[in-house]
Formats: structure tokens, C-alpha cells, sequence
């Protein structure tokens, strides 16, 4: 692990810039403080161990937060530059309402910040236009066996839902200048 010379955060290895402070990592790493050696004990008295007390342990909550473990993805904002983020983020936000994603793709070629969003902004696109395809194939289908499985198909709808959701999470991401991937898609890439 790599600390930050200007703020001291602690830091990955690889990381071009620090996530607290955006300044430019160095290549070396500070030598860890060496540990003080142990007294010996006289022999004549019985050796005890010193135990480390442990910390207590955070109680898990019943049911755990799909949401947020849906939502722990990889998090590439370290990788770019804080210039770079500062300047794009109104073409970043724009990737991620539909056919506007050809706005920042087309504008902002040379912002690596912005065709990361893009990227996520395409692949979005291309998933609801492909679900509202097969959405309007199935309900038709399924219309035509009986108008009385309507509630079927309503309940199919709900499911556009995803990309209206996913597309907040991408626009809150762009506006707060963070690279993280989206949930389900975020790991594909078509944008170099």
C-alpha cells in the first residue's frame, strides 16, 4: 500500500492519483515503522502471553441491503485526472439520457472521464431499446393467448424501472466526479 505525500491517505498500489486530495501519486512507498522488540522476561518468573484485546465485532442486520450490495461495484475514479473529471462532468451526465449519449461521445472524444460515462450511457441505451422490443413482442403475445393475463404483462413493465434507476445511480455518479461502474452492465465496455 502507497500513502499520499501531500495528505497522507493511504492509497492502492497502481493509482495514478489520490482519491482525497487528487494529487499526483509518486512510484515509492514508505518503509513501514519498524516494530519495538519485546523485554525479556526473567526466567524465573512464568512467561505470559500478552493477548491483543479483540475489537467487537458489528452486530450484521437480519436482512441484508440488496440495494447496496447491487450496488458495490468497482469504483476507476483514482484513474483519472481531477482535471479531466472537473471539466466533463456536464457531458458525463448527459451520457445517461438515452439518445443523448451521442452528445458526449461525439463532443468530448478526448475526455477519458466522459467516455467512461459514455460507455455505461451506451450500453444503457442499447439495454432498454432492446428490453422495450421484446416488451412489446411479449405483451403482444401474450395479449393475443387472453386480455385477462393483462396483469402479467403490467407486471413484465415494472421492469423498465431497472434502467430509469440505473441511470440516476450513473447521473449522481458523473455529478459527484466518481468513475463507478453501474450495477449488471458497468463491467462491459464497447467505448474505448
Amino acid at each position: 500500500m502507497a500513502f499520499c505525500g501531500k495528505c497522507g491517505q493511504q492509497v492502492n498500489d497502481g493509482v495514478k492519483f489520490c482519491p482525497a486530495c487528487g494529487a499526483p501519486m509518486a512510484t515509492t512507498t514508505p518503509a513501514p515503522a519498524p516494530t519495538p522488540a519485546a523485554a525479556p522476561q526473567p526466567a524465573t518468573a512464568p512467561q505470559q502471553q500478552y493477548q491483543q484485546p479483540q475489537p467487537a465485532q458489528q452486530p450484521q442486520p437480519a436482512a441484508d441491503d440488496t440495494f447496496s450490495r447491487m450496488n458495490n461495484t468497482a469504483d476507476e475514479t483514482s484513474q483519472f485526472d481531477p482535471k479531466d473529471i472537473e471539466q466533463h462532468k456536464g457531458m458525463s451526465v448527459l451520457a445517461y439520457f438515452g439518445p443523448l449519449v451521442l452528445i458526449p461521445i461525439l463532443a468530448a472524444k478526448d475526455s477519458a472521464f466522459a467516455r467512461y460515462h459514455s460507455n455505461q450511457g451506451l450500453l444503457l441505451c442499447i439495454a432498454s431499446i432492446i428490453y422495450g422490443i421484446a416488451y412489446g413482442i411479449l405483451s403482444g403475445v401474450i395479449l393475443a393467448i387472453s386480455w385477462r393475463l393483462y396483469f402479467v404483462v403490467s407486471i413484465i413493465g415494472l421492469l423498465g424501472f431497472v434502467f430509469a434507476v440505473l441511470a440516476v445511480i450513473g447521473i449522481i455518479n458523473a455529478v459527484n466526479g466518481r468513475a463507478k461502474e453501474l450495477p449488471i452492465i458497468g463491467k462491459y465496455r464497447l467505448l474505448k
